[in-house]
């Protein structure tokens, strides 16, 4: 078997891989494990790639290693076909070099005051982003200078191509000077894409990501389109109405993963989330919450998810579109197990209908599109499910003495009809308010806590060698909370005190009682206001 590739065996500086892990990406897309090596060492690289194979972070992480930032000229053209795309890319960019601001990136496109371009370049950029017709306006123009580029990239070369943007691609790349590096990403190669590449690239390494040939379990599939600030409302109302036994529910990253998490069991769900970078510990007390069913939502990412063999999902929600298509058919065959049918459904930003597109093309299945679930949709749904337990509680018996005492009732001014629809309202009313106190955080009283924060006490202080870092990591790596959720520590001989936020802190409580720090019980108690 195969090891794969990480990002640490890439010989990325400490700021990428510092930024590659603020973005919680936790391991290279196969286009990236390939091309980012290749390109490193200096090779022209033309990369057989679809959209959304994590592309763009594959010729984006070694362009930003390779420029010089004490030179404020052009070092790096990148050509893409359309405006979207551009302000995609620079993006992702941006993201990138969150721990390297002098850099500076700029996009270029049609459809935006060239006077905001024009004084961008004369203060000088590293890096350009633009569509062929724009970058080619500035080179008449004279604004853009393209000397001292070292490497061009043209993304999806094959629609530059179907544009009709061949010559002004062929005149940009004269412009740049000879030695230098071109990387080609195309998702198809055409026969012009390929005297392209004779023409302008030295030698190139080819590098194509073959898909698997992967069977679409039989799962209902569907999507919904919802806008990103939409999608935590948009995912309790559909857990609302689907009302599973055990979910999984993906996100692209760990960060994404510890979010959701925390917002649903804040909402009264029964959630946990699972990633790569979780202790094995950890994550078996994960798994078998959700096997034993004491869990109902898992909330993974897909290097996670790798482990998951479990039976009876009824289904499988994508939070996130996946980042390589592959990733869908691994996600959706969660569900659906051992012959049973099984349902996934996809939450599809605006932006994400191209990597949709993509999926669809993969799999040669059309996904069809479905409405949110409304109000009523929820109501009707747990309407239904109170309805069948009623059916069971009939079927098993044992109900004569409750029928009297409605007969004798309804002999009065309540109708058999009305105590039937007032239970049933009760009993909605009673499960809601039932999540709601699943959830609901203990009273833990005045512990001398900031706002809307717990503060606990600690049998463990410096005579036991313990520093913030050990008590910030056993609680953050325990119990998966965030690590800068947690707040004021303080640390004396003997003892310490460490705030967590309220919504977490029985969370925090239960798991850290039957845990160690530096191999000692943590002896952790609400602290007694600030007495201390």
């Amino acid at each position: 078997m195969n090891t794969r590739v990480q990002f640490s065996d890439l010989s990325l500086s400490k700021e990428i891989a510092k930024a590659i892990e603020q973005m919680g990406f936790e391991e290279p897309t196969p286009i990236q494990a390939r091309a980012i090596p290749l390109i490193q060492s200096g090779r022209d690289v033309t990369a057989q790639a679809q959209t959304g194979t994590g592309k763009t972070s594959a010729f984006g992480i070694p362009v930003i290693e390779n420029i010089d930032q004490t030179q404020r000229v052009v070092q790096t053209i990148v050509l893409c076909p359309t405006r979207e795309l551009a302000i995609q890319i620079a993006e992702e960019f941006s993201h990138l070099l969150a721990y390297l601001p002098k850099i500076s990136i700029l996009p270029v496109y049609g459809g935006q005051p060239i006077e905001r371009q024009l004084k961008a370049l004369a203060h000088g950029v590293h890096i350009v982003i633009g569509t062929p017709g724009r970058v080619m306006d500035h080179l008449r123009r004279r604004t853009l200078s393209l000397d001292h580029v070292s490497i061009v990239v043209l993304d999806e070369a094959d629609q530059m191509l179907d544009m009709g943007f061949r010559e002004d691609i062929e005149h940009i790349l004269k412009s740049v000077p000879q030695k230098r590096q071109t990387l080609l990403f195309s998702a198809t190669m055409p026969q012009p894409i390929i005297e392209i590449s004779k023409r302008f690239q030295n030698k190139p390494e080819f590098v194509r990501i073959e898909y698997q040939e992967l069977t679409v379990p039989a799962t209902e599939q569907s999507y919904i389109e919802v806008k990103d600030r939409d999608k935590l409302d948009s995912l309790c109302r559909v857990i609302d109405v689907v009302d599973p036994q055990l979910a999984i529910i993906f996100c692209n990253t760990k960060r994404r993963a510890e979010d959701l998490a925390s917002h649903i069991r804040a909402r009264g769900y029964r959630a946990e989330e699972l990633h790569g970078d979780m202790k094995q510990t950890q994550r078996d007390r994960v798994m078998n919450s959700f096997r034993k069913g004491t869990l109902d939502i898992l909330i993974a990412t897909d290097v996670a998810a790798r482990g998951i063999d479990v039976e009876d999902v009824d289904i499988v929600i994508n939070y996130d579109v996946p980042q390589d298509v592959e990733y869908y058919v691994h996600r959706i065959g969660r569900t659906g197990r051992a012959g049973k049918s099984g349902r996934a459904i996809t939450f599809v930003t605006p932006r994400d209908l191209t990597k949709l597109r993509e999926i669809q093309k993969y799999i040669k299945v059309q996904i069809p599109r479905k409405n949110l679930p409304t109000a009523d949709d929820v109501v009707e749904s747990k309407t239904k499910t109170i309805i069948e337990e009623i059916r069971e509680t009939v079927q098993k018996g044992g109900i004569d003495q409750y029928k009297r005492m409605i007969e004798k009732e309804s002999e009065g001014d309540l109708s058999t009809l009305e105590i039937a629809a007032a239970l049933m309202k009760l009993r909605m009313e009673q499960g809601a308010e039932t999540r709601k106190e699943r959830n609901a955080p203990a009273d833990f009283g005045d512990t001398g806590a900031e706002a809307g924060m717990v503060r606990f006490f600690l049998g463990l202080g410096r005579n036991h060698n313990v520093a913030p870092k050990d008590i910030v990591g056993a609680i953050a790596g325990e119990t998966g909370i965030p690590g800068k959720s947690i707040g004021a520590i303080r640390i004396l001989d003997t003892y310490s005190f460490v705030e967590v936020p309220r919504d977490c802190a029985e969370e925090v409580y239960t798991i850290m009682k039957d845990r160690t720090i530096r191999g000692q019980p943590t002896g952790i108690e609400p602290a007694q206001g600030r007495n201390e």
